[in-house]
């Protein structure tokens, strides 16, 4: 339920836009909401920015590194304990200066809210709420209480308009501290515990207009919807002169008039990247440059496209089929999508760049075209004959671009020679659009004795149309064009080249393109070995199998634990994902340090699979210097309950002249524990000094040493399941133990000496887990 860990978009944003019905459908259910302008930038959101001044690093290294950004988002890290319109006030201590300084480098800042509100009396949402009786009933007339991130919660009952202003008024308090934007999240509504939602018998005292009081089951599928309402008019009533940006998880029909639709949480992998197209912006850093820049170039096409879905509500973006309803066969392609008159066409394969794919183009002329920047990680962009597409300048965020900018026209002529297309502009926020204040212009090009003009057939709205330049270029096939300047609003004309012109034009554009890809070295699926021993390597998850386990292991990054269930509890216990976290291990007490991380290169194609058993296997990395670091899992046969590793770090081969000693390590182990129920979760044990230790989420970061180390045996404490993973290990083999609280993981490491090692003297540290009840 979290976001990515990467520091890309990790969850897809979508304008609900209805299909094209009829008049009367949209009078019902209304049109999408007319963005602001920025809110169609990038976004950059992660789970999670630990601080403000983290924050700002982020934005100034995309200005730093011209990658274009215009909105930054705060996940649930911000607030103090969960709590809901509040801060913390170490990390986030002041909020309004963090956004000005935001705003002074052009960009958004977007901040969550769920509507999960902490049980605690003195905190002032909830008083207040209690005081209002605005919470959701049980079916004895008490207020329900749910856990979520805060642990026990109370919900909001916004199936009545008395409690939707309630909560207006606290967004509206809450914008007040410079916030641009609210995500919903967690509003189906959802639980952190197995049930997932609230009980179907749960009460809702809905107005009499929606349906009165009805339980939970009447109105599950519309409570995120209303809180989604309920939030955009709290924007609303704090500035009437904004657009309001609201991102919702859960929706309902009608929803596409409050909020944007966030599509989940993702990973980075291909099967991710093959459901969800808009990922494959997201990639290294050079490939991530050229792609926003190209979606920013792209922008005045893609506001248009909202500004019709608001008045009629066609759709923004709009399946292949939808360009000849007539051909089923394009109703099962799945990589190609519609922007109006552009056509994207994307590859989701991981060895197959997009121009390397076989793409079936609707009937009709679709002529390629890209702006100088195609590679093999890029979609493919196709232009449909008879359209005329508007093109803005790079700009690195929204606030760059002013109406005097110069304008582009890429322009492809149908079989008649003819173009038309249409441009909107505005302020870019507020409601002066509604009031006839905007520009709106339709071009047409048109061929006549090889001779094309280009020319503003009407235009509508009272916004006078800016002095500045324009440049049009006439797509010819193959990615060839030609192209002329003149001034916009004034008719522009200039000669067609001949076939033979056309055709050789056609075949250089076509040629350079090829020399140009294959120059251009294509990202590498993270997921492939890399190296001569690694092209050999399986790729096939290890899985162990036996007593209470059942583990999962990807031997060919770094031999990394993914998964770790316990089955008689049915109870997962490590949080990770292929690239990061779960059990891991390093050769030094820096963070990325050798082993098993995301650097790949330093284990990649030299781990070596020894043996697979049903309940046992061994690896082994090269971490360099003539050093191997390497694991034994097993779960024990003579007690079942228990998974062992036992791993070390020992010298192989260390080089001449170093007395047969290795550089300084320390064998580290760390595992990322999920937590259903961080607030209820504890770590506790009897450290070596005799006493009795607990370290809870609110201890942050805690190191232990000498004495305060735990004795042989730390064990994590689920209070609220009632289970507990008992960790065993010789403490005589460690030096220090760390404990790190995350917002819904935990990271327990384990230490050995820092020292060198011989092959007579390795670095050992033998350890075990166990579930048990509590």
């Amino acid at each position: 339920m979290r976001r990515t860990q990467n520091c890309n978009l990790d969850a897809n944003i979508c304008y609900v836009t209805c299909c094209p019905l009829n008049a009367h459908t949209f009078s019902i259910i209304g049109t999408v909401s007319m963005p602001s302008k920025w809110a169609l930038g990038y976004h950059q959101c992660r789970f999670s920015y630990k601080s403000s001044e983290r924050v700002l690093e982020v934005i100034r290294t995309f200005r730093e590194k011209g990658i274009p950004c215009d909105v930054v988002w705060m996940d649930i890290d911000y607030m103090d304990g969960f709590r809901c319109f509040t801060f913390d006030n170490n990390r986030f201590a002041d909020p309004k200066s963090m956004v000005d300084d935001l705003h002074s480098i052009g960009c958004k800042s977007i901040w969550m809210l769920d509507p999960g509100i902490k049980e605690e009396k003195g905190y002032f949402v909830y008083d207040g709420g209690s005081e209002n009786d605005v919470w959701i009933k049980k079916a004895d007339g008490s207020p329900f209480i749910g856990e979520v991130w805060p642990g026990d919660c109370v919900f909001p009952d916004f199936t009545s308009e008395r409690i939707r202003t309630w909560w207006a008024r606290l967004v509206r308090d809450f914008i007040s501290n410079g916030v641009d934007g609210i995500w919903n999240d967690m509003n189906e509504p959802a639980m952190t515990t197995t049930t997932k939602t609230m009980p179907e018998s749960n009460i809702h005292r809905g107005d009499a207009d929606i349906g009165g009081v009805q339980n939970h089951s009447y109105y599950h599928n519309v409570y995120g919807m209303l809180m989604a309402r309920s939030t955009y008019e709290g924007m609303v009533m704090y500035n009437t002169e904004k657009r309001p940006f609201v991102l919702t998880r859960a929706g309902f029909i009608g929803s596409q008039r409050y909020a944007a639709t966030w599509t989940g949480d993702n990973l980075s992998n291909w099967e991710h990247l093959h459901m969800s197209l808009s990922m494959v912006l997201q990639l290294c850093e050079e490939v991530c440059r050229l792609a926003l820049l190209r979606r920013y170039r792209l922008l005045p096409h893609i506001y248009t496209l909202f500004y019709v879905s608001h008045k009629k509500g066609t759709p923004v973006a709009a399946p292949l089929f939808f360009a000849d309803p007539q051909d089923t066969e394009l109703r099962k392609i799945e990589t190609t999508f519609l922007l109006g008159p552009l056509l994207v066409c994307a590859s989701t394969l991981p060895d197959k760049g997009a121009h390397e794919c076989a793409h079936k183009l609707p009937n009709g002329i679709w002529l390629p075209f890209d702006f100088g920047d195609s590679h093999p990680d890029l979609p493919v962009l196709y232009l449909r004959g008879g359209a005329i597409l508007p093109v803005g300048l790079p700009i690195q965020h929204v606030g760059e671009a002013s109406l005097g900018d110069d304008l582009s026209l890429l322009v492809a002529l149908d079989e008649n020679g003819k173009a038309e297309g249409v441009l909107f502009e505005d302020a870019g926020d507020g409601y002066g659009f509604t009031q006839g204040d905007y520009l709106l212009t339709y071009y047409v090009a048109e061929v006549h004795s090889s001779v094309v003009s280009v020319k503003v057939l009407k235009t509508e709205g009272s916004l006078k149309r800016p002095k500045r330049n324009l440049n049009i270029s006439i797509l010819l096939g193959g990615g060839a064009m030609i192209s002329s300047r003149g001034v916009d609003g004034e008719e522009v004309h200039f000669t067609m080249p001949s076939e033979f012109e056309v055709s050789s034009l056609v075949a250089t554009s076509e040629l350079d393109l090829k020399e140009r890809l294959e120059t251009i070295r294509p990202i590498p699926d993270m997921d492939e070995p890399s190296g001569q021993e690694g092209t050999e390597l399986s790729k096939t998850l290890i899985v162990l199998k036996s007593g209470d386990w059942f583990l999962k292991i990807v031997p060919w990054i770094g031999g990394r634990i993914i998964s770790m269930t316990h089955v008689p509890s049915d109870s997962q216990w490590l949080h990770s994902r292929i690239e990061i976290h779960g059990y891991e291990e390093y050769s030094g007490t820096e963070y990325r340090s050798a082993g098993c991380i995301e650097e790949y290169k330093i284990v990649r194609g030299h781990l070596e699979q020894s043996c697979v058993e049903e309940s046992k296997v061994c690896l082994e990395g090269d971490i360099g210097g003539g050093l191997v670091l390497q694991r034994h899992i097993s779960i024990l046969t003579d007690n079942p309950k228990i998974v062992q590793i036992d791993s070390s770090i020992e010298a192989r081969s260390v080089g001449p002249g170093s007395g047969g000693f290795s550089r300084l390590v320390c064998l580290r182990v760390r595992h990322t524990f999920t937590l259903l129920h961080p607030t209820e979760v504890v770590v506790a044990f009897t450290a070596i000094n005799g006493s009795k230790q607990e370290i809870s989420l609110d201890s942050g970061e805690v190191m232990l040493e000498g004495g305060l180390r735990p004795n042989g045996e730390w064990t994590l404490v689920d209070r609220c399941s009632g289970l507990s993973m008992v960790n065993r290990f010789d403490h005589r083999q460690v030096s220090k133990c760390l404990v790190h609280w995350g917002t819904s993981d935990l990271n327990m490491e384990l230490w050995s000496d820092e020292r060198p090692v011989s092959k007579d003297t390795p670095l050992r540290i033998c350890h075990q887990y166990e579930v048990t009840q509590t």
